[in-house]
């Protein structure tokens, strides 16, 4: 990977630099940080559903409340799965991009030397 010339020395100022700069890309940190975060609010959801389908069972006379709060519950909870699903496959998606990306300056890098060998 190419590095600036004028690249400051030293343990913090490098990891300064490298968050000023796109040379380091730190994808891989933050995309954890963004999944569980996405991963609670499904899971609010799915809380919220249940509350809300218990509320009606509860409030409604005893055969129909149940019988809405019984469908509300199963239907909830399968769209809360297949949002999780999606949530994830979303953020392994984002981390490919990023890994090709990685992978792409490396081969970058490669070509760069072999050209350094072979010029006259």
């Amino acid at each position: 990977m190419r590095r600036p010339l004028n690249r400051p020395k030293g343990a913090g100022s490098a990891v300064l630099w490298d968050l000023l700069t796109f040379e380091h890309l730190m994808t891989s940190q933050v995309i954890h940080v963004i999944y569980w975060a996405g991963l609670s609010l499904i899971a609010l959801g799915a809380f919220g559903t249940i509350g809300a389908a218990v509320g009606v069972a509860i409030r409604d006379p005893f055969p129909f409340g149940l019988l809405l709060a019984v469908p509300v519950v199963i239907g909830g909870l399968l769209v809360m799965g297949a949002l999780v699903l999606l949530w994830r496959s979303f953020c392994e998606f984002y981390v490919a991009i990023f890994k090709i990306s990685e992978d792409l300056a490396v081969l970058r890098a490669d070509v760069d030397a072999e050209r350094k060998r072979t010029a006259p």
